[in-house]
């Protein structure tokens, strides 16, 4: 079965690298044909907890995000890009990362072609509860946009521009180059998702050089939560929402939580809790 070839411009110096996945994948398709479920779990004991966790939480970051055309992904993309030194472990991380998308996102991975283990992601529409960011024309950038607004509400409802960015190159979307899928990724993320209200990008007064950071926008308190995000990181990092104290406090803080991020601006400036571990 012939391979659709997919341009990759967006990864930078990995792109000669992933061009070659073809060929990888005859190497990829040995290292789990034997391998079951059972023995994956085993092969755990090898691994952190911590270590495994981060690597189901890039996981289903990458199916989101490289799913924005809806087309196929291939095993041995997931392996080289995510997975990679955990291959002994890949069908934990990836019975992990299935749970966490269907419980979070309505999102069922499903492999179309078993042979040379492709998937795609089904979106289960009546899962639907008025509990999400609004399913539209735009839900192509979801995958995107929910790891941002992950990552800021996690970083104290601010975070800086630069942690952002460095956020995405470890997804191998770089700002600075064109991606296949978003185009102009800065663009889309400090022109477009701002316009949209999905987000705030303001300066940070009495830097030198000039720094910026992001917010929530208003829209996005409309069309999500505090505590639908925090579930979301808690689903993918096997943990209860409440092991985060300080942003299990703030999501159930109904009030201010609906409240746009520009008026919450001067007291999460003053105090930003860290990440709790």
């Amino acid at each position: 079965m012939a391979q659709r070839r997919r341009g990759r411009p967006c990864l930078s110096q990995n792109t000669s690298r992933l061009q070659g996945g073809d060929v990888d994948m005859e190497d990829d398709v040995t290292f789990t044909q034997t391998q079951t479920l059972t023995q994956a779990q085993r092969n755990l004991e090898k691994h952190s907890p911590e270590q495994v966790n981060l690597k189901v939480g890039e996981l289903v970051q990458y199916l989101l995000i490289r799913d924005r055309k809806k087309l196929p992904i291939k095993r041995a993309d997931i392996v080289k890009n995510v997975v990679k030194e955990y291959k002994d472990v890949y069908l934990e991380i990836l019975h992990r990362a299935k749970k966490a998308l269907l419980d979070v996102f309505g999102f069922q991975l499903e492999e179309i072609d078993t042979k040379n283990h492709i998937y795609i992601l089904i979106n289960k529409l009546d899962r639907v509860d008025g509990d999400g960011i609004k399913a539209d024309d735009n839900t192509a950038k979801l995958g995107l946009l929910t790891v941002i607004l992950s990552l800021i509400f996690m970083k104290g409802n601010t975070a800086k521009e630069a942690v952002i960015w460095e956020t995405l190159r470890r997804l191998r979307i770089d700002p600075g180059e064109r991606h296949e899928d978003f185009g102009d990724v800065k663009k889309l993320v400090t022109d477009e998702f701002v316009k949209q209200k999905y987000l705030e990008y303001t300066k940070i007064p009495h830097t030198d050089p000039l720094e910026y950071e992001f917010r929530w926008g208003p829209r996005a308190f409309k069309e999500t939560s505090k505590m639908k995000i925090l579930e979301f990181v808690s689903k993918i990092q096997q943990k209860e929402p409440k092991s985060w104290i300080t942003q299990f406090k703030d999501a159930q803080d109904l009030p201010r939580s609906q409240v746009p991020a520009a008026s919450q601006s001067t007291r999460h400036r003053a105090s930003l809790p860290p990440q709790n571990k």
